[in-house]
């Protein structure tokens, strides 16, 4: 298998610690977003939305989207709940992930990171959801050990991507030990060592 991924993307960083979890092996293709190097033909033959991570199969089949690679590739590990109902949990993080969490806290990291944008100039509508998401994690993480509950699962590895560099992105983690607390156990799940 091939991974076609920006090492500094935590989209494409979530399809390499669930590789490395389950002991999957593949080939990493590194592509510098920032270059263009995901826009180039060749490329855009693989995916045509010109985006990482992508994944190919020994077979050739080519698969997109962070968490579909994910939920493919853990599809009988102990990363997907067995029970239908706790599976349906995770999938339901899986998808606020994508919609509620990402779009703010990775594109402030993104601005900040890639950009040099300096804080004072990200969107406060961004900020103010970034926000709102880390508070929602806040509040679920209080009452369960992982974001399903006991079980380590692929809505941790989506959510812990970005989370534990949310600071980069100028979101400051001070007021949520829950959500502290997770990362650190979620980074020794996943035998990561702490974001900095």
């Amino acid at each position: 298998m091939k991974i076609y991924g920006d090492s500094s993307s935590g989209n494409c960083l979530k399809v390499k610690w669930v590789c490395d979890q389950l002991a999957l092996p593949y080939d990493w293709v590194d592509v510098d977003t920032m270059k263009g190097e995901s826009r180039t033909p060749e490329f855009l033959r693989l995916n045509g939305a010109g985006q990482v991570p992508t994944i190919v199969l020994d077979d050739g089949r080519v698969l997109a989207q962070s968490n579909a690679i994910i939920r493919y590739l853990a599809r009988d590990s102990d990363l997907v709940p067995r029970d239908a109902f706790q599976a349906a949990k995770m999938d339901e993080w899986l998808f606020w992930e994508q919609y509620s969490h990402e779009p703010y806290i990775a594109v402030c990291r993104f601005q900040m990171v890639y950009l040099g944008k300096p804080a004072s100039d990200l969107d406060p509508e961004k900020i103010k959801r970034g926000y709102f998401a880390l508070a929602r994690m806040e509040h679920q993480l209080a009452a369960t050990r992982f974001l399903i509950g006991d079980p380590f699962s692929l809505a941790d590895v989506a959510l812990l991507a970005y989370t534990r560099v949310a600071h980069e992105g100028g979101f400051h983690l001070d007021g949520y030990a829950s959500i502290r607390r997770w990362i650190a156990a979620a980074e020794r799940e996943l035998d990561l060592p702490p974001a900095r």
